[in-house]
C-alpha cells in the first residue's frame, strides 16, 4: 500500500498537468450559457455555444494530456529511481502514462454533464469505472501477487488504466446521445454555426468559446494547480523520508497504513457530499449570473448546515467505534487507532470540499488555489522540520494544522462574500449533542445486551454503525424540530 501510494503521489501531478483546469472551466462556461436566468436555458444559441465550448475544450485537453503522457513515459525511469527511490515503481509509472489522455477527455465530458445539470450521467460512468477497476484489480492482483510487490503494483495500475479508458468511451457515447437529444431544431442551429465564437443572444451570456477563450479560463487555474500538485508530490515523497529519519520501523508501511487504509475509510462517507457538491458549481454560477443574491445566501446556508449535520455525525460515530472498524476492515489495531485520532478532523475535511465547490461556483477559484498552495507549502515545511524529530506523531500534528488553516480561510472567505450568518446552535450544537446521545446509547446497548455480545468483529462493527446512525438521524430531527418550534 505504501508503494502504490507513493506511485500515485507522482502520478497525481501529471494528472493535474494533463487536465490543466479544464473540468472546472467547462462546467462554468457551459452553466453560464445555459443559465437558468434566461427565458429558455436551452435556446439555439446556447446549444451552439456549448458545442463550440466542448470542441475547443477537447482540443485543449488533448494538447496538454498528450504532452503530459509523453513526458511521463520518457521520464519514468528517472522518476522511479531518483524521485521515488525504488526501481520497482518504474514499470507502474510508465504504464500510468497511457491513462492521462482518457482522464483529460473524461474531465471535459464530466464538466459538460455538470454544466447542463445532468450530473447523474457522470455518476453512472464513475460507478461503471469503479466496477471495472475493482473487478480487474481483484483478478489481476490474484495472479501477480505471488510474483512479488512489483508485479502486484503493476497489476493495480494496469487495472486503473483500463478502467479510465472504459470511462472515456462510455462518457463519449453518453455525450453524443445527450447532444443529439437536447440540441434544439437542427435547421435553426445551422444558422449559428458560422458565426463568431462569441455566441450570444438576449437570453445567453456572451462567451468566448474558441480555443483561446478556453485557454484564458482554464490555464490560470491549471498553473495554480501545477504549483499545488507539485508541492503535494514533494510532500508525499518527503513523508517516508521524514519517518525514516525519525528512526521509525518500516516508514513506508506506516505511510501506507495512513494513506492507503485510514484515509479511504475517513473519506468514504464524503462520497455522498462530493456528489452533492459537484452540483453546486453550476448552480451557484447560474445564480450569480442572474444576480440572485438571496438565492445564493439560501443555497450557501443550506449546504453549510447539511454538511456539518452529516460530518459531525460521521466524526462522532467513527471516534466511538474506531477500533471495531479497524479490526473489522483490516484486522489492525493500529489502523483503528489512527481512525480514532484523525476522526475529529472529519467535519473540517468534509466541509472544506463543500466550501471549495461553492467558492468555485462563485468565481473564487483563484482564491481557493492560493489557499491550497499556501496549505501545501506550509505542509512541506512542517513535514521536513517535524517528522525527523517526532515521526508519525509529528505527521498527525501537521495534518491537523494544515486542515484547520485551509478550511478556516475558505469558510471566512465564503461567509464574507455572501454575507451568510452562522447559527452555531443549529449548525454545530444540535449535531454534536445528537451524536453524543446516539453513540453512548449504542455503546451501552452493546455492553449490556447478551445477544449483541456474541456477534463477530465484522457483524458487530456494521451493527454498531447502523444503529448509532439511525439513532443520530432520529435525535437530530427531533432536536431541530424542537429548536424551531421553541424559536
Amino acid at each position: 500500500m505504501g508503494l502504490i501510494t507513493l506511485i500515485y503521489s507522482v502520478y497525481g501531478f501529471f494528472i493535474t498537468l494533463a487536465t490543466s483546469g479544464i473540468g472546472l472551466a467547462v462546467t462554468r462556461l457551459i452553466s453560464t450559457v445555459h443559465t437558468e436566468g434566461s427565458n429558455d436555458p436551452f435556446n439555439e444559441a446556447s446549444s451552439v455555444a456549448s458545442r463550440r465550448i466542448l470542441k475547443s475544450s477537447l482540443t485543449y485537453a488533448l494538447l496538454f494530456s498528450v504532452t503530459a503522457s509523453i513526458v511521463l513515459f520518457i521520464s519514468a525511469e528517472n522518476i522511479g529511481l531518483l524521485a521515488l527511490g525504488d526501481r520497482r515503481t518504474v514499470p507502474s509509472v510508465r504504464i500510468l502514462s497511457l491513462s492521462l489522455t482518457p482522464i483529460a477527455v473524461t474531465s471535459v465530458l464530466y464538466g459538460y454533464f455538470n454544466g447542463v445539470r445532468r450530473v447523474y450521467k457522470s455518476i453512472a460512468v464513475q460507478i461503471c469505472e469503479q466496477g471495472v477497476k475493482i473487478s480487474l484489480t481483484t483478478f489481476l492482483i490474484s495472479l501477480a501477487l505471488p510474483k512479488g510487490v512489483e508485479h502486484a503494483c503493476f497489476s493495480v495500475v494496469l487495472a486503473g488504466v483500463i478502467s479510465e479508458g472504459t470511462s472515456m468511451l462510455i462518457s463519449a457515447l453518453l455525450c453524443l446521445h445527450d447532444r443529439k437529444k437536447y440540441t434544439k431544431n437542427s435547421t435553426t442551429v445551422v444558422k449559428f454555426r458560422d458565426k463568431a465564437p462569441y455566441l450570444h443572444n438576449n437570453d445567453t451570456p456572451k462567451i468566448d468559446s474558441s480555443l483561446y477563450g478556453i485557454f484564458t479560463v482554464a490555464f490560470p487555474v491549471g498553473v495554480s494547480a501545477y504549483v499545488r500538485s507539485a508541492l503535494a508530490t514533494v510532500e508525499h515523497i518527503a513523508i517516508p523520508w521524514g519517518l525514516k529519519q525519525s528512526g521509525g520501523v518500516n516508514p513506508l508501511g506506516s505511510y501506507g497504513i495512513l494513506h492507503g487504509m485510514v484515509f479511504p475509510v475517513l473519506l468514504f462517507p464524503s462520497a455522498m457530499l462530493n456528489a452533492f457538491s459537484s452540483l453546486l458549481i453550476p448552480e451557484l454560477s447560474s445564480l450569480q449570473a442572474s444576480k440572485n443574491t438571496d438565492g445564493i445566501r439560501r443555497a450557501v446556508s443550506s449546504v453549510m448546515s447539511l454538511s456539518l449535520l452529516f460530518s459531525v455525525g460521521v466524526s462522532g460515530i467513527f471516534i466511538s467505534f474506531s477500533h471495531e472498524i479497524g479490526i473489522a476492515l483490516y484486522g489492525s489495531y493500529e489502523a483503528g487507532e489512527y481512525i480514532r485520532i484523525l476522526s475529529p478532523l472529519i467535519p473540517l475535511m468534509y466541509l472544506d470540499g463543500a466550501v471549495d465547490s461553492m467558492l468555485k461556483g462563485l468565481g473564487e477559484q483563484m482564491y481557493c488555489m492560493r489557499v491550497n498552495i499556501a496549505d501545501s507549502l506550509i505542509s512541506v515545511i512542517l513535514i521536513v522540520t517535524m517528522l525527523p524529530v517526532w515521526g508519525m506523531r509529528g505527521y498527525v500534528a501537521v495534518i491537523f494544522i494544515t486542515e484547520l488553516f485551509n478550511t478556516s480561510l475558505s469558510i471566512i472567505r465564503l461567509l464574507y462574500i455572501t454575507g451568510v450568518s452562522t447559527p452555531c446552535l443549529k449548525w454545530i450544537g444540535i449535531p454534536l449533542l445528537s451524536v453524543i446521545l446516539s453513540t453512548v446509547a449504542t455503546r451501552l446497548a452493546f455492553d449490556n445486551i447478551p445477544s449483541l455480545l456474541l456477534l463477530g468483529d465484522k457483524p458487530r462493527a456494521f451493527t454498531e454503525l447502523l444503529i448509532s446512525s439511525v439513532i443520530y438521524i432520529c435525535t437530530t430531527l427531533l432536536l431541530r424540530r424542537f429548536s424551531v418550534s421553541k424559536a
